[in-house]
């Protein structure tokens, strides 16, 4: 008599059939879904982006900015509208990030603080200011081609680190970030241990993430990256669906594991590293606004990474408003408001939806 296997068990714990069960049809995206779901998250990012330049400690009018009447002129174009500008990149990167590392991990808790991307690069950054490197090259601080630097670092470490021979195992990638993520956690504590009063300030004022350093530079270094990166998710994004109910599954369809685990890894860490160099680390956007939107439009990932960019987008700079304005004139570092606003949200989206998240 020939032995009865139960089906392989998913990383949730459930069987691959019990996984694949809940995931998407291989068949053609309808184009009314697709609009049905992400037209409503862009329209929504277009809007906050027009509205958001005018709101402020100090009030602009729209008739003196095209007059070119200071300080209006200046205030609009030099401090509002950059800022918002790389906000909207960023929080759209760090939502398509966190799209990402949940996919290929299949774990609905990943991020890239998981992997230990965000606290290389604080490393970086935390390092840079110890040593008083505050100066500007080629027209990036030092301190954020720092923070970079220790961002891919810890990319290279956590892949090679993880990788078996030819493959890149899901545990053993989540066990290198994390262990990783406590190494440069504890050099981060030392290095703040031994610094002056000062540059321990600048430690802990950038460790909180803010985008008050943000300038069209940034605006126009970062722009072109996300948006490729962006459009070679999207052309892929349909063979993320299978990779769901597990590595043999997805193969079966045929998918090339090996190397979209990799692609995805590299793509997703190093936007993260080049957010998280100009910003500092700012969690939830790449926990919260992906799962909103599973919420709404279920897990088909052709739909999922769009949606998602638009709505990272109108979320952090809608935080970013709020930092820069409930205590004008003084400036709440924007990483808070995504954790105050963050964390309560998403409580109540598991009390809602148990069971429904992945």
């Amino acid at each position: 008599m020939k032995s009865l296997k139960s089906p392989p068990l998913s990383s949730s714990g459930r069987t691959a059939a019990a996984t694949t069960s809940s995931l998407p049809p291989d068949s053609g995206l309808s184009l009314a879904r697709f609009v049905a779901v992400v037209g409503p998250c862009a329209l929504l990012c277009l809007v906050v982006l027009l509205i958001t330049p005018w709101i402020g400690s100090t009030p602009v009018t729209w008739r003196n900015v095209i007059a070119g009447v200071s300080p209006d002129r200046e205030i609009f174009l030099i401090a509002r509208l950059p800022r918002i500008l790389f906000g909207a990149i960023a929080g759209g990167a760090l939502a398509v990030a966190g799209v990402l590392f949940q996919a290929i991990l299949r774990n609905s808790l990943a991020t890239p603080f998981t992997l230990g991307i965000s606290t290389g690069s604080s490393f970086g950054a935390v390092v840079a200011i110890w040593l008083g490197l505050g100066t500007v090259v080629l027209g990036v601080p030092f301190v954020s081609l720092a923070a970079f630097v220790g961002a891919f670092l810890t990319i290279l470490l956590v892949f090679f680190i993880a990788r078996t021979r030819n493959a890149l195992p899901t545990f053993t990638l989540l066990l290198a970030g994390v262990t990783l993520n406590f190494v440069f956690g504890a050099l981060i504590m030392f290095i703040h241990f031994a610094a002056n009063f000062t540059q321990g300030y600048m430690m802990t004022r950038w460790t909180m993430g803010s985008l008050d350093t943000a300038d069209m530079n940034a605006v126009m270094r970062t722009a072109p990256f996300v948006i490729a990166c962006l459009i070679a998710l999207i052309w892929i994004s349909g063979q993320f669906n299978p990779l769901a109910g597990g590595e043999e599954w997805a193969a079966s369809r045929g998918v090339d594991v090996r190397r979209l685990k990799r692609t995805s890894y590299f793509i997703g860490s190093i936007l993260t590293g080049a957010i998280t160099a100009f910003t500092g680390p700012i969690g939830f956007v790449d926990l919260i606004v992906p799962h909103a939107i599973r919420l709404v439009a279920g897990p088909d990932h052709r739909i999922l990474i769009p949606a998602s960019f638009f709505l990272g987008s109108a979320f952090l700079v809608l935080c970013d408003t709020a930092a820069r304005t409930i205590f004008a004139p003084t400036e709440i570092p924007v990483g808070v408001i995504t954790a105050l606003i963050g964390g309560p949200f998403f409580i109540v989206l598991l009390r809602r939806k148990r069971g429904e998240l992945w």
